[in-house]
């Protein structure tokens, strides 16, 4: 063998060797992004689990009119009654070994504070129970939720029960009035100040409104430019201009987006602040140079045959662009609206910069009522100090994954509804 083909071979084998250890590394690559979002996503379903339960506690309480400060004749006047005085009778009667205020307060404050709201709607509901005793579920408190979900001793450090408190709950516990349940509630509610009554309804409910304000803008406005600049703007200096605009408004961040929303849109348009209306302006404004972009380089890989086909069959220039290269480029349309959407969804800055970042407690009716959203809910319950907000957060992680993943499998639907091959 000559000198040459043993250099050859050797190359060969070097050649080989370090394309073996390229596929190696890119392949440990993936498998380590891949452990990285397995790790992410496992974290935040361990934490997420305990929000869907939701600890509740059996009370007699007696509905004696007296006790409620009503006539018991006058059933119009039963949501205005005096259920605290009830709740604590009931709570008090069910422990009567406790005494002391203090003691009774420690009592007291086992029990969330919406119990007395609990009921006031179960009376109302059912008016036939004034003047009897009856069982009525209520939620405990959320530090007592937080106790016997994560079955952890008193003393640990974010752990607000007491030796006594914790002799009353295990108590409950064993008299088998207290009761684990699907936490319904969750999605059903609004935001609160109390975790155990908190929901994700008003903020999902937001960032429907919000997402469906930021299509219906962005999506013909976007395609309308990048069709105009591809198929009929003439190309000079002025066009140039606006293409190199484009793609520099696409690497602004969102936050100059929101100042802008803040400047003109509230400030000078004077349109309300915290509603999905404005927040879906904002998110279009950052959104329209990526889907102008995405929007464009799909028009452009349409094959300039079929152009000339159409052309050549006497279609004008709007009959080609609307008729044939459109519908081919939708696919590619789409994809970037997906892209664009997806940002929109997730961003947080802007939308604080334009208030809604409030605590709103009621379920948006419309675009113009007030309203928060998703990122927005998920960090403000990260910044409270409470345990069970940790659980809740990631529970609402869950819940905005869920909604970009529905999101995106309409948009594959539609995309794939929309495909040509030619």
């Amino acid at each position: 063998m000559s000198d040459s083909t043993q250099k050859v071979i050797n190359s060969l084998k070097k050649r080989h060797r370090k394309e073996k250890v390229f596929r190696a590394a890119g392949a440990t690559a993936i498998g380590f992004g891949f452990l990285l979002v397995f790790l992410l996503i496992t974290d935040i379903i361990t934490k997420a689990t305990p929000a869907f339960k939701q600890n509740w506690i059996a009370i007699e309480v007696d509905f004696q009119p007296d006790l409620l400060g009503i006539d018991g004749l006058d059933l119009t006047r039963l949501p205005k009654g005096d259920y605290r005085t009830v709740l604590r009778s009931a709570i008090f009667e069910m422990m009567p070994e406790v005494s002391g205020r203090r003691d009774k307060r420690s009592l007291f404050g086992l029990i969330s504070s919406s119990a007395e709201f609990e009921i006031r709607n179960h009376l109302v509901a059912n008016p036939a129970d004034l003047g009897k005793k009856v069982t009525v579920w209520v939620k405990v408190d959320d530090d007592v939720d937080s106790y016997l979900k994560d079955d952890v001793v008193v003393g640990e450090p974010g752990i607000r029960i007491s030796e006594k408190q914790a002799t009353w709950i295990k108590k409950w516990v064993d008299s088998e009035l207290i009761e684990s349940r699907w936490n319904s509630e969750f999605f059903s509610l609004g935001d609160s100040r109390e975790p155990e009554s908190a929901g994700v309804k008003g903020a999902l409910t937001g960032t429907f409104y919000t997402m469906l304000v930021t299509l219906v803008l962005s999506f013909p406005l976007g395609v309308a430019a990048a069709l105009y600049l591809e198929e009929f703007a003439p190309k000079n200096r002025w066009t140039d201009f606006i293409e190199v605009n484009i793609n520099n408004l696409a690497a602004v961040p969102s936050i100059v987006f929101g100042l802008l929303g803040l400047a003109v849109i509230i400030n000078i348009f004077g349109l309300p602040r915290s509603t999905p209306l404005v927040g879906g302006i904002v998110l279009t404004l950052m959104t329209l140079p990526t889907i102008i972009i995405a929007s464009r380089a799909s028009i452009k890989a349409v094959p300039p045959s079929i152009r000339e086909a159409a052309m050549g069959l006497g279609a004008s220039r709007m009959q080609v662009a609307f008729s044939h290269v459109l519908p081919l480029a939708m696919p590619g349309i789409i994809t970037g609206t997906i892209i664009g959407m997806a940002q929109a969804l997730g961003e947080t800055a802007p939308l604080l910069m334009i208030g809604m970042v409030a605590f709103i407690v009621d379920v948006p009716g419309g675009i113009t009522d007030p309203a928060t959203v998703m990122p927005v809910q998920i960090y403000l319950w990260a910044d409270s100090p409470e345990r069970a907000f940790v659980a809740k957060t990631s529970a609402a992680i869950l819940v905005l994954l869920g909604f970009l993943l529905i999101m995106n499998s309409f948009a594959a639907f539609m995309r794939k509804k929309f495909e040509k091959r030619w």
